[in-house]
């Protein structure tokens, strides 16, 4: 009888002690921290890229400094009262400062063949002083004033008078331009107005046209080969051409 009852209790008391001595349930792992070269790594540069101008070419241009132009011209001189006339064709230099975004001052240079069947041939050649008057980013004004002359050799003309090439003692001067002389070597006053639309090329080249009227009054001068026999000067004939004109130039500019 207390055999049987002190193996009850010992069942009963079994799983008590199990559950007492079971193991505890194991914990959450910590968050682990982030390694050091990770946290200390540099962020991540842009790309590199070319900048951009800080200013457009053309507001280049209208800044003052220097200014150098070559051109190409082809034109007409006609002239006036039965002064003959011819085409022109030649070069252009012009040369010069921008003042501000509004003026300019220009010194032309201009040398152009002219010829014409029956009328002038030879070389016709300028240069004038240019006030400018940049009225906007493209379009110029500009009024020279300055000296412009012509070379002609042999014609093939008339002679006015060819008895006076013989008979004249002293210089003679013509009172009219017509009947013309055979030739005209001379040098006289010119004027001129421009007008001019120009673009930029870059920074440092632009390009465009110009229109140009003009008028020159030359004192023309023939020598007859002989010396007046008192001054010991030589005789010459002289007769004063008016003429009128126009260019058509396309100009290539630096700065």
């Amino acid at each position: 009888m207390k055999r049987a009852l002190f193996l009850a209790v010992a069942l009963a008391a079994c799983p008590l002690g199990a559950r007492a001595e079971a193991p505890p349930a194991p914990a959450a792992p910590a968050p682990t921290a982030p390694p050091p070269e990770a946290a200390a790594a540099p962020p991540e540069e842009p790309p590199f890229k070319l900048s951009l101008p800080t200013e457009a070419d053309q507001a280049l241009w209208r800044k003052p400094g220097l200014r150098l132009m070559l051109g190409v011209a082809y034109g007409q001189l006609r002239g006036w009262d039965g002064v003959p006339s011819g085409r022109l064709l030649g070069a252009i230099v012009r040369v010069g400062t921008r003042l501000d975004e509004t003026w300019s001052v220009l010194a032309s240079f201009q040398y152009a063949s002219v010829s014409e069947r029956g009328g002038l041939s030879g070389l016709r050649f300028a240069g004038t002083l240019d006030p400018t008057w940049h009225v906007t980013e493209h379009i110029d004004l500009a009024v020279g004033f300055g000296f412009g002359g012509i070379v002609e050799g042999r014609t093939g003309r008339s002679d006015p008078d060819p008895t006076q090439r013989g008979s004249l003692n002293n210089s003679y001067t013509f009172p009219e331009s017509s009947p013309s002389l055979p030739n005209c070597s001379g040098v006289g006053v010119t004027g001129l107005l421009r007008a001019s639309w120009m673009t930029a090329l870059g920074p440092v080249s632009s390009t465009g046209l110009s229109a140009e009227v003009l008028g020159q009054w030359t004192g023309c001068v023939d020598a007859v080969g002989r010396v007046e026999p008192d001054t010991a000067e030589a005789i010459t004939r002289r007769q004063y051409w008016p003429h009128v004109g126009g260019t058509l130039a396309w100009i290539i500019a630096w700065r």
